[in-house]
């Protein structure tokens, strides 16, 4: 997991039917927590907000984590974090 701060959303009016209903987030990942620094779209199924930090799972592991073993989905939000170190110096 990598943990990244949601900075926006987006809409895909067509997309593969596993998609459908599902909200997907634009996240920055933290470098110095083992991300890239660079941004993932992710799909979002705890209801994240622009401006918080969350967990992210890639791979399969994004796919379990959602219940969705059949969708194309490469990265998902599983988590928001409340508190925790600052990272981000």
């Amino acid at each position: 997991m990598v943990v990244g701060k949601v900075v926006g959303s987006l809409f895909s009016t067509r997309k593969s039917e596993k998609l459908v209903g599902n909200k997907f987030m634009i996240v920055e990942t933290e470098e110095s927590m083992c991300g890239s620094g660079k941004r993932l779209v992710a799909i979002d199924i705890i209801g994240a907000g622009v401006g918080e930090y969350v967990l992210v799972a890639q791979g399969s592991a994004a796919r379990i984590g959602c219940d969705m073993q059949d969708a194309p989905i490469d990265a998902a939000i599983v988590g928001i974090i409340d508190e925790g170190q600052d990272w981000s110096k």
